[in-house]
């Protein structure tokens, strides 16, 4: 294998999931569109849903996080579309049909991070409602001060910044340890046990991107990305998106909290709350957990009812 060099992709031994691992999917219909030559990505396949009518001037960009993908959001997907909007739902390298690069180094804050805004510039996306959980909020929150101009709106679901000046919390730290410890990590499985509504296929559809464990080098990764300190890397590009969001956001805001998470859950949510500004009290879900996306039907139909208000 080559030496890892972030800008050229190319040189990354990297894997790519069988389409028939996907061919039975439940609830999941949208095909995905590919890209594989985004700026510094070259020859690394980005996959993504990108459906609806476009009726409205409004595009739902819904960045999910570990271990899941785009699969995340299929009870959200249908009421945004329905309701006349475009929805943007890519997979991270390393999860859903994105590839899979193999070596855990190229796993970086910095690498997924650009990645994210070479696509937005590649899609050229506007009016655009930042929908984020997990680690699509640990990266989507430090997105939109960098192109301030594309954003209006934000749905936050059981996510942080990180900040790395504010102390992880014991849930967080049980996960990664657990996480370390099982570098095979069964994702069916977890998913069944913390989402007790999944149907058995719904719970094999988390495992389905990784066909064995030389393609969960980014499942593994990510929860020793999280900055536990000032100088890890993402905290300070997190802190200045910390102050941007108390100082300059002033788009539309719904944060949703599954209350029976014990990881990113209703403490870690209001000092997220109190760092974004004119954030209205939080939608409550008493039965969700950390994958709050799994209870978001009712979240997606509040964000239509009140992206449907005028503005102030």
């Amino acid at each position: 294998m080559h030496p890892i060099n972030p800008n050229r992709s190319e040189e990354m031994e990297q894997l790519r999931t069988p389409d028939e691992r996907f061919a039975n999917i439940p609830d999941f219909p949208w095909q995905p569109t590919y890209i594989d030559d985004l700026p510094g990505y070259e020859g690394l396949r980005t996959a993504l849903i990108d459906t609806g009518p476009g009726r409205l001037p409004g595009t739902f960009l819904c960045l999910h996080g570990q271990p899941t993908w785009s699969f995340l959001y299929r009870r959200m997907i249908p009421v945004f579309t329905a309701a006349g909007y475009r929805v943007i739902a890519p997979d991270l390298i390393g999860f859903g049909r994105s590839d899979k690069p193999v070596d855990e180094a190229v796993y970086t804050f910095d690498f997924h991070r650009r990645h994210l805004l070479a696509l937005l510039e590649r899609l050229n996306l506007e009016h655009i409602t930042l929908v984020c959980q997990d680690w699509g909020g640990l990266l989507g929150l430090t997105l939109p001060m960098q192109m301030p101009e594309r954003f209006e709106g934000l749905v936050v679901m059981n996510t942080t910044l990180g900040t790395g000046d504010v102390p992880l919390t014991p849930g967080f730290l049980a996960w990664r340890d657990y996480v370390a410890r099982n570098p095979d990590m069964d994702c069916a499985r977890l998913l069944a046990r913390t989402v007790p509504i999944l149907t058995e296929q719904e719970a094999a559809a988390y495992e389905a991107p990784f066909p064995d464990t030389r393609f969960k080098a980014g499942v593994r990764r990510f929860p020793q990305l999280v900055p536990d300190h000032p100088d890890a890397p993402g905290a300070d590009v997190s802190r200045q998106a910390r102050d941007w969001w108390r100082t300059a956001w002033s788009g539309r805001t719904l944060m949703a909290i599954g209350q029976t998470d014990p990881v990113l859950g209703e403490p870690v949510m209001a000092q997220l709350r109190a760092s974004i500004r004119n954030c209205p009290e939080p939608m409550l879900l008493p039965q969700a957990g950390h994958f709050t996306q799994e209870w978001g039907a009712p979240i997606a139909h509040e964000v239509v009812r009140r992206w449907a208000e005028p503005t102030a």
